[in-house]
């Protein structure tokens, strides 16, 4: 059967002579490994086409009796490696890449999933200055696309809304727990989770503003170092979750077929 789809390239992997195994994040199938032969040959009109980050409408001859599918046919959408060069950006990329492939599983359809990383990839190409406030909003989009997001409105134990209790008690910092995910008071009873972190109220201001954003929002009075605390938490407690999903087949197929 002859597909066509919108995908972005997760991961490219040189095979044999001239050829390339990359895994997609497709959006009509979820992750489809596939096979493009002699694309690295210069002279080969997809050349380049299928590198990390990019979205490409590609044509797909699909067997549900393999694993590994063929591409025989792409057009270019948008790509990151386009943009003037920025160690940054690719930076924030390949940590976007890598916790969407390990999201989801083989031919899993998850259209949120593949909205989200489309939408942040366009973010990425069409900023020019701060790209970690893209990678804090990413994460907190991811964690709510696969049903763990945090609470960030109110206390995880009492219920209480923070805002107003940060105003009336003058509190200075709160506390991130990461079972049940999301924000405490300080001293609340049942508190009691080892894995319980401070942070400051600025800390927590700051994660509500890139929330209510569309990830595109800058935060020029934000210290960068608040910035990195935030996407550092938030890729623990994603990292908590997904070590807990079953083991991605595919993967394994393509490493073997490396090692041959």
């Amino acid at each position: 059967m002859i597909v066509k789809t919108r995908a972005v390239v997760l991961r490219e992997i040189k095979y044999r002579d001239q050829s390339k195994i990359c895994l997609l994040m497709t959006r009509e199938f979820g992750q489809l490994s596939v096979i493009l032969k002699a694309v690295r040959n210069p002279k080969n009109r997809m050349s380049g086409l299928f590198s990390a980050g990019n979205i490409v409408d590609a044509v797909i001859y699909k067997r549900s009796t393999r694993d590994i599918q063929l591409a025989s046919d792409a057009s270019l959408v948008l790509s990151p490696l386009s943009q003037a060069p920025d160690l940054e950006r690719f930076s924030v990329l390949y940590r976007v890449l890598d916790l969407a492939r390990y999201s989801s599983g083989p031919e899993e359809k998850n259209l949120p999933l593949f909205k989200l990383l489309s939408s942040t990839i366009e973010l990425l190409c069409c900023s020019t200055g701060d790209f970690q406030p893209i990678l804090v909003w990413f994460l907190l989009k991811l964690v709510g696309v696969l049903g763990f997001e945090p609470s960030i409105d109110r206390c995880v134990f009492s219920r209480d809304e923070l805002l107003p209790a940060i105003q009336s008690l003058g509190l200075r910092e709160l506390h991130f727990v990461h079972d049940p995910g999301g924000f405490a008071l300080p001293g609340i009873q049942g508190a009691f989770d080892s894995t319980l972190q401070p942070v400051p109220v600025e800390r927590y201001l700051l994660l509500r503003r890139i929330a209510g954003g569309n990830g595109s929002a800058k935060a020029p009075d934000a210290d960068p170092a608040d910035t990195a605390a935030l996407c550092d938490l938030l890729q623990e407690y994603c990292s908590k979750h997904l070590e807990h999903l079953p083991h991605r087949k595919h993967l394994d197929i393509v490493s073997r077929l490396l090692s041959a």
